[in-house]
């Protein structure tokens, strides 16, 4: 299985940003205390002793508010809800039990999901603790006092959190079947694409930005080989604020993206590629998946014989992190190009879980070295002593060298090019790790 997500939900300015901002280690969401400054729902990756899960935090939940960013931040939050494996629930005990409290708690208590009751900003338990108690009144057991500002109580929140993961979560699921992930902003043409694999209208399309609600595992068999899609949801968008969809995307990727082995991200080649597009190519990059960039609606795009080259070099300069993604250019509708398609999930694949032996790497890095001498600071010159390999999915390797500092990130991407030129690697990233001689 993939890594339990946990979402932190509550109305606004009881304290969701502070506390995620203590659990993800660093400045991530935005504290104020104007009620509703978090509008983006951000993610990050956790660990508690053994654990590791994905932490989202949502914007405030006003169950009844007419105001559109409001009533969005709630759709948002649904997802999040619905995404979730556990779910913290906080309150705030200075304003105490609220009527609103009450109707998220109603929400939370539908989703059938584990939730666990934190009560912030307990600052003084002697002081607070009958305070505590009044939340008992919610009916969704017993309240976890902390004070995310203070840091305390986090760990006793941690241990109940990690309890309610599902059995075996964080485990690699069987790896027999390539899981595929499909990605992109609403309305870029996902579910089509599936469908057209499908040869069967499996999933909802529509005009409707964002028809498909839930995220959809799709058997494919192509060629005899089988592939499990996933296809991910847009969502319905309420109003024209142009910023909401993009939040709309996240999460569902972010999941999706987590499970995947292979990342398909669509592009409409109508619109163009969009900024909205590198944010949600960079979920795919960061978690080191598989890229592949389909140009989708290639049958609506009039062309000439530089169409295809001026599309591909924007593309590149959008996604310039990237460099590694393979394109195709492709069309849901028609069918055109998906054999190519299938061709360059394959191909991906395969150099996802390529290894190379640690003689045959130090040969390149030695050939690398004496072409490009290694920086120095201060008269004192990087030394590499050798590379190996200790991973797939992405290929990760760890250099050995006399001093960390040293070894600049210029550096680091002249050696991957080399690798890179020598291998391949085609459509995935590479991840190095620079050691000092000595450490473990």
């Amino acid at each position: 299985m993939s890594k339990p997500v946990v979402a932190i939900v509550g109305r606004p300015n009881v304290g969701k940003s502070t506390l995620f901002n203590v659990l993800a280690g660093e400045m991530i969401s935005i504290v104020k205390d104007t009620p509703g400054v978090t509008r983006d729902r951000i993610y990050a990756d956790v660990t508690w002793l053994d654990h590791s899960f994905t932490l989202i935090d949502t914007g405030g939940i006003e169950p009844d508010s007419s105001d559109i960013i409001l009533s969005q931040m709630r759709e948002q939050a649904q997802i999040a809800i619905d995404t979730a494996d556990v779910i913290i629930f906080i309150t705030d005990v200075r304003q105490g039990l609220v009527d609103a409290d009450a109707k998220v708690a109603d929400m939370l208590r539908r989703s059938q999901k584990p939730v666990l009751l934190v009560v912030n900003k307990v600052d003084s338990l002697q002081k607070y603790m009958m305070d505590v108690y009044e939340f008992y009144n919610l009916g969704i057991g017993e309240p976890i006092a902390i004070s995310a500002a203070n840091r305390t109580g986090i760990g006793d929140l941690l241990d109940e959190v990690v309890k309610e993961f599902p059995e075996g979560a964080g485990e690699d699921e069987d790896d027999d079947i390539p899981r595929i992930a499909v990605v992109g902003k609403p309305n870029v043409g996902k579910s089509s694409l599936i469908n057209r694999l499908l040869g069967q209208d499996r999933v909802i399309v529509s005009d409707i930005a964002g028809t498909t609600r839930d995220a959809v595992d799709t058997k494919v068999k192509w060629q005899g080989k089988e592939y499990i899609f996933i296809d991910t949801a847009g969502l319905r968008r309420k109003g024209k604020v142009k910023e909401e969809i993009e939040r709309y995307s996240v999460i569902r990727t972010v999941t999706a993206v987590e499970r995947a082995h292979v990342v398909v991200m669509l592009i409409d080649a109508v619109e163009g590629v969009t900024e909205q597009d590198a944010k949600i190519a960079g979920i795919a990059h960061e978690k080191g998946k598989g890229v592949i960039i389909a140009v989708n609606k290639w049958d609506a795009v009039e062309k000439d014989d530089k169409t295809i080259y001026k599309f591909t070099n924007r593309i590149r300069e959008v996604l310039s992190y990237m460099p590694y993604a393979e394109i195709v250019f492709i069309s849901a509708k028609t069918g055109q190009r998906i054999p190519r398609l299938f061709e360059t999930i394959d191909m991906v694949i395969e150099n996802q879980t390529l290894r190379i032996q640690t003689g045959v790497l130090n040969e390149i890095l030695s050939e690398a070295v004496a072409m490009q001498q290694p920086p120095s600071d201060r008269g004192k010159r990087l030394k590499i002593f050798y590379m190996t390999q200790i991973g797939v999915r992405p290929p990760t390797f760890v250099i050995f060298v006399n001093d960390r500092e040293l070894m600049h990130f210029s550096y680091t991407r002249y050696i991957e090019n080399k690798i890179r030129e020598a291998f391949g690697f085609r459509g995935t990233s590479l991840k190095f790790i620079i050691r000092q001689r000595g450490e473990k």
